[in-house]
């Protein structure tokens, strides 16, 4: 099976598949930090009992999770810079550039998933506690703050993990607006060299092992939790 097969290609190319590994974590981790941060904003907005917070967050979840994420990140980077020139009345305006048009896409697009997991998070402490809380001093904010965030966010690292595990993998999409991740490296050696098979057989080897491993460790989390509780 394996006769031709081109071992040397891929030991040539390491250090610029690791280039573009770097470009995939820190893009990942950067999205995945934003997104919980506006996830977690869009969360509590949710829960509010005002419909001038609920609605807008509502409306927003649910657009960018009808919607393809190749999509929103040809809204950044093909969009924006239109919008800009119309706003400024300046026609050679520019956008925000490949680089953070991808990071605000990934980040708001995964902020919408974040928020129903961390709006299911915050129903899953008993109301009680914010009602004890609130009986011993606390204002809501505070509560929120210091009692319920800190246990949803303990019921939901498993969860948080998961979605992060599909957003490394949906990184290689940036393709599209000219970014070399890891799968971009993968791809331009494969093009450049004609050694498609070993490329794409060994791109698809890192992602499997690193997927698995994280979601080991999602699962191992996930049964300490539960022995926990």
């Amino acid at each position: 099976m394996f006769t031709g097969f081109d071992f040397d290609v891929i030991q040539r190319s390491l250090p610029y598949l690791w280039q573009g590994m770097l470009f995939t974590l820190g893009l990942t981790l950067l999205a995945m930090a934003g997104g919980i941060f506006l996830g977690t904003l869009l969360a509590l907005m949710r829960l509010s009992s005002f419909k001038l917070l609920n609605m807008p967050a509502g409306g927003y979840v649910n657009l960018l999770r009808s919607t393809p994420l190749i999509l929103v990140i040809f809204w950044f980077y093909f969009l924006v810079p239109i919008a800009i020139k119309k706003i400024s009345g300046d026609a050679y305006a520019e956008g925000l550039g490949p680089f953070h048009s991808a990071l605000i896409a990934f980040t708001m697009f995964e902020a919408a998933y974040y928020c129903e997991i961390i709006r299911a998070g915050i129903q899953s402490v008993p109301r009680g506690q914010v009602h004890a809380a609130c009986a011993l001093g606390l204002s809501y904010r505070l509560a929120m703050m210091k009692v319920v965030l800190p246990q949803a966010f303990r019921n939901m690292i498993p969860i948080l993990l998961t979605q992060g595990i599909i957003l490394f993998q949906d990184t290689s999409l940036v393709y599209v607006v000219g970014l070399t991740d890891f799968m971009g490296a993968a791809g331009k050696v494969a093009q450049r060299d004609g050694r498609l098979v070993e490329m794409y057989l060994f791109a698809a080897l890192v992602y499997f092992v690193l997927c698995f491993l994280a979601s080991h460790i999602v699962k191992r989390l996930q049964m300490r939790y539960n022995v926990g509780r």
